[in-house]
């Protein structure tokens, strides 16, 4: 070869950069490059919440908004009717119930009566779970068509049917404990005092709230890993051990929210109570919703009523509290 040809020979071009970010459109091993827009990824979520973040403002945001209002207000019939002007009048109705030993007898009453209901709900609604992982499948397919069943009725009839159960001369309960050797309850009023008739209204709350609990509870049992139930039990753990080691923490997310869930519902019973006691609940039955409900419309007191459900909200709102700050510690484990 030639000198003239060794200087002319011809050089292979260069191939374009394929570095990210450069002009062409693909990136390394000629994977396109995906450019994202700035901005628009954080505002979408608050655009997709905005209409039911506007009807639950409209729902809830203007009765409490009124509920405060009339807390710090006189308010009763002259009020009601537009004779007088509502009269602002500070802390007064929060001071007469806060000072009123009625009004604490009724918060006692609810919470004792809230955490009863709660624990029942929470045991049974357990315990009915883990039958279910046990029994065969029609079995377990009755039992949750009884349990849908159940929490499908609505809480009228619901309260009728407890209320001929309970009948003190038609009540089949009182017959079926007559059957026992040596009871005799023919006759019994379950309602002639307070704790008896509370029981039977805690029952029937109870009755209403296990098939949610037990549901719920049955679909995170299915995502307990049978791996772990496997090598607690080669460790010689037994039944106890693999659900208190295995199962319950891995249910605690579920049970947290379970058991915040009922509080607040049972903290709220009222259509039980005032159905069960025909519309006039008496002092021995009485729960903070139905406490200020007679406040409001039978005693007039509308100031009055409004403060008792303000604190009770106050109270709820203390439950969701401490919710959120469990589930913030299970998610800091995790």
């Amino acid at each position: 070869m030639s000198a003239a040809e060794t200087t002319t020979a011809k050089v292979p071009p260069t191939r374009p950069s394929t570095a990210p970010g450069a002009g062409g459109g693909t990136g390394g091993a000629g994977k396109p490059v995906v450019r994202r827009r700035a901005g628009g990824g954080a505002a979408l979520p608050w655009t997709l919440l905005a209409p039911c973040l506007l009807v639950l403002l409209l729902v809830l945001g203007y009765p409490l908004a009124r509920l405060v209002a009339l807390s710090f207000q006189k308010f009763g019939q002259p009020q009601l009717w537009g004779f007088q002007e509502p009269e602002s009048v500070g802390f007064a109705n929060f001071t007469k119930i806060l000072g009123d030993g009625e009004f604490w007898a009724v918060v006692v009453r609810t919470i004792v009566f809230a955490g009863g209901a709660v624990i029942l709900t929470m045991v049974l609604g357990m315990l009915i779970a883990l039958l279910l992982q046990r029994v065969s499948g029609w079995v377990k397919a009755l039992i949750n068509i009884a349990l849908v069943a159940s929490w499908g009725m609505p809480i009228i009839v619901a309260t009728a049917i407890f209320k001929w159960l309970f009948d003190t001369d038609y009540g089949v309960l009182n017959w079926l404990l007559s059957r026992l050797p040596g009871v005799d309850m023919i006759g019994h009023n379950w309602f002639a005092s307070g704790p008896q008739g509370l029981a039977v209204i805690m029952l029937l709350v109870v009755w209403g709230a296990v098939p949610f609990v037990v549901i719920t509870l049955s679909a995170g049992l299915t995502q307990v890993p049978k791996e772990l139930e496997e090598a607690a039990r080669l460790d010689g753990a037994g039944s106890w051990g693999v659900f208190r080691y295995v199962t319950l923490p891995v249910l605690k997310p579920i049970i947290v929210m379970l058991t915040t869930l009922s509080v607040i519902w049972d903290m709220g019973v009222f259509p039980q109570v005032f159905v069960m006691r025909n519309g006039h609940p008496e002092a021995e039955f009485q729960l903070l919703t139905t406490y200020s409900y007679d406040k409001a419309f039978v005693v007039n007191d509308y100031g009055g009523g409004s403060a008792i459900a303000l604190v009770t909200v106050v109270l709820l709102l203390g439950v969701v509290a401490v919710y959120m700050r469990q589930m913030l510690k299970i998610g800091e484990v995790e």
